[in-house]
């Protein structure tokens, strides 16, 4: 536990508010025949899975959300309508799948013996699992009641499935599972939106549950806040912020995170810092670094007189520098402070996690990473084998990646009504929509109400199902 060597990894949203629930009992099945997304198979016959989009991001320089937020300040925006040129081609239900791009810090928490160690690993997890929206400025779309999404990598011995099972208010299910019984992760998510005049706050209510099966352990937390500046005027930028507390249910061992606020002048842009302790509460490692960046760890007591010392540098260069606040108030938009260097290691600290460069056409792709780029892929046969209501089949998102927004927000439309229609006739008949994948029950380890998954659904055959699928 005392070189970068023992924890080295790779690098992962913003909520929807896309309006008026909408189901897939009457949304039309994309045809994937006419897919051509930039997917290669290799001459062995191998796929390869897609680098890019199939088109360039759209540009949104000609519309102005103020028109349409101007009278929503202090509001929750779940029920706002918003132009699909805000979007970014993904629904809400992939983006929740963006937390196991870093599966392989589940995999080494697993290989661990000591429970110390294991919760570091884990605490590299959570922050890991925000990452991906750094940058991130597009709303992905609202997913439509009844809509799912399946993720499955056998390279990194996980499977995934995740379900919208209520509209009003938003909320969405997932649930993920080791090929090798190795652990379980699992939650449901109810983000709050609130528009606060020239920022968008996304507060992400739901707690995160990750099962540690060799070990027996169960790990709980609730993600940061998550803060979009400059909605109406200037650049658009990104900051987490809020306490993160990551408790282990089987050993009292907890993790607390603070995700900290950019403050007047940037200096803590991006910073977390927090520190590990016991079930007698002695503190064993303290961690710090950058959401967007990396994560370390150390032995408290090296961290305290680092600090100290420096704290005394920070002084004597205090003494020889006035800083004033002029023009600090006023200002027309939250400018973005300048990024400041990059995180400075404290000998004897382990690195825990480093995120992965983004590709270099990111930034003309809704800021994607990677891993991003492939979650709306639809592999060879898969529209095949997938059921009518997964989020690669809706052509809403098709249209937007594929850079036609004309299409894109006609289907929008079209869902929304075929949605309004559809719930009228189950208010009509004092009909209550009813979940597939997930029940509302109680999470065994918080007490608290959660949606848990029924099972199922990788044994299931969609030829002769009823319904919606």
């Amino acid at each position: 536990m005392n070189s970068e060597e023992e924890f080295f990894d790779a690098e992962t949203g913003l909520e929807s508010d896309d309006s008026c629930e909408v189901s897939f009992k009457d949304a039309l099945v994309f045809d994937s025949k006419k897919v051509t997304d930039g997917s290669t198979a290799h001459e062995n016959g191998v796929w390869e899975r897609r680098k890019t989009l199939p088109a360039e991001m759209i540009s949104r320089n000609n519309f102005s959300i103020w028109n349409i937020l101007k009278k929503c300040v202090g509001m929750e925006l779940s029920k706002i309508a918003m132009p699909v040129v805000f979007n970014e081609p993904l629904s809400f239900l992939q983006r929740i799948s963006e937390y196991m791009e870093h599966t392989h810090l589940i995999h080494k928490a697993c290989s661990l013996s000591d429970s110390i160690d294991r919760m570091q690993v884990i605490a590299a997890f959570a922050v890991s699992a925000v990452a991906s929206q750094w940058e991130r400025t597009g709303k992905p779309f609202n997913p439509l009641l009844g809509e799912t999404y399946e993720l499955i990598r056998e390279e990194e011995r996980y499977r995934l499935i995740s379900e919208q099972v209520s509209h009003h208010p938003p909320i969405s299910a997932f649930h993920a599972q080791s090929l090798k019984q190795e652990f379980e992760f699992h939650g449901s998510i109810y983000p709050k939106l609130k528009f606060w005049g020239k920022s968008v706050e996304a507060e992400p209510q739901g707690t995160m549950t990750l099962e540690l099966l060799k070990h027996k352990e169960a790990y709980t937390w609730v993600n940061p806040m998550c803060c979009v500046h400059n909605i109406i005027l200037g650049k658009l930028w990104i900051e987490q912020y809020g306490t993160v507390e990551i408790l282990n249910h089987s050993t009292g061992d907890k993790c607390v995170l603070n995700f900290k606020p950019c403050g007047m002048f940037g200096k803590e842009l991006h910073r977390v810092e927090g520190y590990i302790q016991d079930k007698s509460k002695k503190k064993q490692r303290v961690i710090y670094g950058k959401w967007t960046e990396c994560i370390y760890s150390v032995d408290p007591k090296v961290y305290d007189v680092y600090k100290k010392t420096e704290k005394k540098a920070g002084a004597d260069c205090k003494k020889q520098k006035q800083v004033t606040l002029d023009g600090a108030e006023g200002e027309e938009a939250d400018e973005m402070p300048e990024v400041q260097e990059t995180v400075t290691v404290i000998p004897g600290s382990a690195l825990l996690w480093r995120i992965t460069p983004r590709p270099a056409h990111s930034a003309k792709m809704y800021n994607f990473t990677s891993f991003s780029m492939t979650l709306n892929e639809l592999e060879p046969s898969m529209g095949r084998l997938l059921p009518p209501t997964d989020c690669r089949l809706r052509p809403d998102i098709r249209a937007m990646e594929n850079g036609d927004i004309d299409t894109a927000s006609t289907e929008k439309e079209r869902l929304e009504e075929k949605q309004r229609a559809a719930r009228r006739e189950r208010s009509k008949d004092e009909e209550e929509w009813s979940t597939r994948w997930f029940h509302l029950g109680t999470n065994p380890y918080t007490g608290a109400e959660d949606w848990l998954y029924n099972g199922g659904y990788f044994d299931r055959n969609y030829t002769d199902s009823p319904g919606i699928y």
